[in-house]
Order: C-alpha cells, then structure tokens, then sequence
C-alpha cells in the first residue's frame, strides 16, 4: 500500500500523522521536496518519532536550502524541479509519501503537489480546526477528486471540534481515519499509542 499524506495548508500536521502512519504500518518512508530545516528534515523528525525497527527513509529527490514554497526554493538555489526527476523509491513494504503544503504548493511553473500523486495512491487528507478550515478542508477534497482521484481517509489535527468533523464527514462521505490531539510533545510513546489508534482504520483503506 501507498499512502500519500497531504494537508489543507502548511503546518497542519501532515508529519506527525505521516509518522502514526509509518509506525501503525511499519511503513518505509519519502518525502519527495524538503524546502527548508534541512538539519533537522521532515524525513528527521519522522525517523526519531518511531520504534519500529522495520521502517526504512528515503532521500529526497529535492532537497532545497529556504524555508518557501518549493518553486521559490528551487529558484532561490539556481535550479528548476523537474518532475521527471522525482522517482518513486521501490520498495516491497508499505510507503507513506509526504507532500509539502496543500495540494495546489507549486513545484515549478506548471505543477504543483497533486502533480506527484499517482492512481496507485490511497490519499490521505489531514485537517486542521482554524477559521476557514471547513472551506480550505472541502475545496482540498473536491480538486483531488476533480482530478480523478479518490480521498482514502481523512485525520483531524488538533483539538476535537464536533461540529466542524461532522460537517466535513457528512458532507464528504470520506472515512475518518482518526483524530491527533493538541498534545505537549509528540515522542516515540506517544506517536505508537495514535498507531495503536489508528492500526485498524488504515488496513481498511
């Protein structure tokens, strides 16, 4: 199975989720694009959040210095993101693929995040409570599926919200996979309780 993880905007917790995924699953790991932190990387943090010992990281095929959307970056660094240059890793294990930003984050002129995506994905929408999340969180679904593709899944991220879950599933008809809490820290012990969580809803994807 491959899962590819994306959010409804930037800082909505698509790494934390990307590492409940990894450790539920004892999945491998790729985050095509890093823009950014790359001392302390998306595929970092991952990697120090799980216990399992069968997850394998694979580099990224675009490792960009600022902290921007990945066109900039790139543009910043004298290069261009060529599509054709993002290989998938093969492996025989589950793969969680982490995207950068919300779905529309442009790679370069033409393309942007969805361009990554592949019909053998199972698409996994992560959502954040703020003002206009419900928009940003349906907008989100509703190009994916304009381009073919079908939402697998659905994480909340942060404190629960009843109403705005509720809208958002009803209106969608999308499997809630569950929800991450606004917790102190997300260590090793908490990142394997949310995939003890969420073990069961992922294999149904």
């Amino acid at each position: 199975m491959k899962i590819f993880v994306t959010g409804i905007s930037t800082d909505v917790g698509k790494t934390i989720a990307s590492s409940v995924i990894v450790e539920a699953l004892e999945a491998d790991y790729w985050k095509p694009v890093q823009a950014g932190d790359l001392d302390n990387s998306d595929t970092d943090k991952v990697k120090a959040r799980i216990s399992n010992k069968k997850s394998r990281f694979f580099e990224n095929s675009y490792k960009l210095n600022t902290p921007a959307s990945p066109h900039w970056a790139a543009e910043i660094d004298g290069i261009t993101i060529q599509l054709n240059e993002i290989q998938e890793p093969k492996t025989n294990n589950n793969l969680v693929i982490e995207g950068a930003g919300g779905i529309f984050v442009p790679l370069n002129d033409e393309q942007t995040i969805i361009d990554l995506i592949k019909p053998d994905y199972k698409i996994v929408v992560v959502s954040r409570h703020y003002l206009g999340s419900i928009n940003h969180t349906l907008l989100t679904i509703e190009a994916i599926q304009n381009k073919g593709f079908k939402v697998a899944g659905i994480i909340f991220s942060g404190s629960e919200n009843k109403s705005t879950e509720s809208l958002i599933l009803n209106k969608t008809k999308i499997k809630c996979i569950g929800r991450i809490d606004e917790e102190p820290y997300f260590d090793q012990n908490v990142i394997a309780e949310y995939a003890d969580l969420f073990r069961d809803n992922l294999l149904d994807l």
